[in-house]
């Protein structure tokens, strides 16, 4: 089955444009021109992904991410923008969105982009049956001060439990396999978003501020350090 593309976009000529493209490369594509008709058609059928214009009449990219996170639909979002300072993009992102391509675009980057984005909220493939009583030991990741267990989804420093968003998590579960070797941002880009996004991309610094703020305690070391022009790598101290 194709994957079902719900493309919200007040340009006339930009929709049609991205519609015939996203046609083209075989997903079944929903197209509407504001974010009242967006939300109306997510309501009615769930897509595997939404392409959002951040700048619309009435209600905006924006706000259509904020109602849906809010109702608890994690679909995957992308966001298209011409705005193309750094606060606007964290904007995005702090309103649920998962990425964002900037205006002009090169379609092959938005395909490439919903592809990733379309691996990472792909269900699982079956876990076989459990043998009895299965031995958990080696459940838990520990580095640096830090517990996760994956299965879970669940991450601690010390005794206390972090609320870490899906990206946040999988970056962080990244560092603490790799705890104590610098990782590379083209690395990280490709193990987490499937995608280099190349050296003027925001994404990275932006998700790991926000990961420094979940980690960070008042007096205690800083866990994810950053080696300038190379990556980033989490030690203790």
């Amino acid at each position: 089955m194709p994957h079902t593309v719900l493309l919200a976009e007040d340009d006339r000529a930009i929709r049609n444009a991205l519609e015939r493209a996203l046609t083209l490369e075989g997903y079944r594509v929903t197209a509407v021109a504001d974010g009242v008709e967006a939300l109306a058609q997510a309501h009615r059928s769930r897509p595997d992904v939404l392409v959002l214009d951040v700048m619309m009449p009435g209600i905006d990219g924006l706000q259509v991410c904020r109602v849906l996170r809010a109702e608890g639909d994690r679909t995957p979002v992308l966001m298209l923008t011409a705005l193309v300072e750094t606060a606007d993009r964290i904007a995005g992102l702090d309103a649920g969105a998962d990425d964002y391509v900037v205006k002009p675009f090169d379609v092959e980057e938005v395909f490439a982009r919903l592809r990733a984005l379309l691996r990472r909220a792909a269900p699982p493939e079956p876990a076989p049956a459990p043998e009895p009583e299965p031995d958990t030991s080696g459940r838990f990741l520990e580095a640096a001060g830090l517990r996760m267990d994956p299965q879970a989804r669940r991450a601690w420093r010390g005794a206390r439990e972090l609320e870490l968003t899906r990206t946040e998590f999988e970056l962080l579960e990244l560092l603490i396999r790799h705890a104590g070797v610098v990782l590379e941002h083209s690395t990280i880009y490709d193990r987490i978003w499937g995608y280099d996004f190349g050296p003027g991309s925001k994404n990275l610094a932006v998700y790991v501020g926000y990961l420094r703020r979940k980690l960070d305690e008042p007096g205690a070391p800083q866990l994810i350090h950053t080696v300038r022009g190379v990556g980033y790598v989490l030690r203790e101290g």
